[in-house]
């Protein structure tokens, strides 16, 4: 091995240019494979925190207005959503795995001891929280025993937290909501959202729903009508939205995708409209997102393995070049080992050693730019909210080393095979 080495070395002083333009083919691979491969990582992750922020997997359900004459009633009816609805919806779909009602209200007038806004208050059941990542940074969630007691507690966002006391602890102070005092349980963390439907959580202050039904009901329409009916499915629901997707036979606008119709056929039965009628509701279904970024995550990823892997293929050629000519230039050396008792076996391992040993350094010395690459955009580069930073996987370092053997071994056979096929006579008769 260390003579290998030693000639590889030669070889490297003796070829000075052709043997950088190989070598840098092989690293320039590698570099690929690792910063193009770390920066779809960076990007999935990132889009997953950005849905978790949110609510990762959920639908936010909406009631619309009728397209379609059913039972006698006139297309163009507004369809309302209730309490009852949401109860029906969490007992009688089979997708439905969590569900909270939400109501909602805004220009709320909020005065603590310290200073006073307007905010936008929400009335949510416990499941409300999990659904949606609302994660604390001091204190307690809400609970069951806030909503049937009737308890007027509140979580308040870290922004409206610091607008209403500034740096101080807000557990335990107390905020009047236009005019009704309400004890602060719990603080949100900062939450980095770049997705909502009414503000971000870092803004908001949230109470039970019943005691929000009671203090601040809907100003016209049915006390017990809601903003908003969050749900999430099941984990199966969304492992099989790939499959409806593939079925389509039309656009992808077009597909009717099963957790809004499970939820739009319930609503159905209750209001009277037509099943069909994709107008009467709608939903915003965030794991439609979920399949959409990460198809293309996917896509992105392969191409750019793609993209690598071709360029460590042109180096592995430029290796098998550079070899074969050092077999030409060495014939004659070759026929001198030969003729002193160097065996076929001894000088074929010799040229393979020193092919796989110029593609092993090119690609270790690839693996440690690009994970010095990787390591610069991390510290130096400001990431944007969807990117979490050049992520390396052990995969993808798996992928880089496997495939960096295989060039160097496929790189390495032939001129390996043709130096200890040569002939002794004929490589001592060679001339340059």
């Amino acid at each position: 091995m260390r003579e290998a080495i030693l000639q590889s070395l030669e070889n490297l002083r003796a070829n000075k240019l052709r043997s950088f333009l190989t070598m840098f083919g092989i690293l320039w691979g590698i570099v690929s494979i690792v910063v193009l491969s770390a920066m779809g990582e960076g990007f999935r992750r990132g889009n997953d925190q950005v849905m978790r922020e949110f609510g990762r997997n959920i639908g936010i359900v909406w009631g619309g207005r009728t397209s379609l004459q059913a039972g006698g009633e006139r297309a163009g009816r507004p369809v309302r959503l209730t309490l009852e609805d949401a109860r029906a919806i969490g007992a009688e779909s089979r997708m439905v795995r969590l569900y909270s009602p939400e109501m909602q209200r805004g220009g709320v007038k909020a005065k603590s001891l310290y200073n006073s806004a307007s905010v936008m208050v929400h009335g949510v059941e416990p499941p409300y929280q999990e659904l949606r990542t609302i994660e604390l940074n001091g204190g307690r969630l809400l609970n069951w025993e806030d909503e049937r007691q009737f308890r007027r507690v509140a979580l308040v966002g870290w922004e409206m937290s610091e607008q209403l006391f500034g740096k101080r602890y807000p557990i335990g102070e107390v905020v009047a909501l236009n005019g009704v005092s309400y004890t602060i349980v719990g603080r949100l963390r900062r939450k980095d959202q770049d997705s909502n439907y009414s503000g971000p959580d870092n803004n908001k202050i949230f109470v039970p729903f019943s005691v929000m039904q009671r203090d601040m009901p809907p100003p016209v329409g049915e006390p017990t009508r809601l903003s908003q009916i969050i749900v999430a499915p099941y984990d199966w629901v969304v492992d099989e939205l790939p499959i409806h997707l593939e079925r389509r036979t039309g656009r992808v606008e077009d597909i009717d995708w099963p957790l809004e119709q499970d939820v739009r056929a319930i609503l159905a039965r209750r209001k009277g409209f037509d099943p069909s009628d994709r107008e009467a509701m709608s939903m915003w279904d965030t794991s439609m997102e979920t399949l959409f970024f990460g198809r293309l995550i996917g896509h992105m990823r392969s191409f750019f393995t793609l993209v690598g892997l071709v360029t460590l293929g042109l180096g592995g050629i430029g290796v098998m070049n550079i070899m074969l000519i050092a077999v030409k230039d060495r014939t004659r050396e070759i026929g001198v080992r030969k003729a002193l008792g160097a065996t076929t076996r001894a000088i074929q391992r010799q040229f393979f050693l020193e092919g796989l040993f110029l593609t092993l350094v090119s690609g270790l010395g690839g693996l440690a730019l690009g994970g010095l690459l990787c390591l610069l955009v991390n510290v130096l580069a400001p990431l944007p909210i969807r990117f979490s930073g050049m992520i390396i996987t052990w995969d993808t370092l798996a992928l880089a080393v496997v495939t960096l053997t295989a060039i160097g071994v496929a790189s390495s056979m032939l001129p390996a095979r043709r130096a200890a096929q040569l002939p002794p006579t004929e490589a001592l008769r060679y001339e340059m």
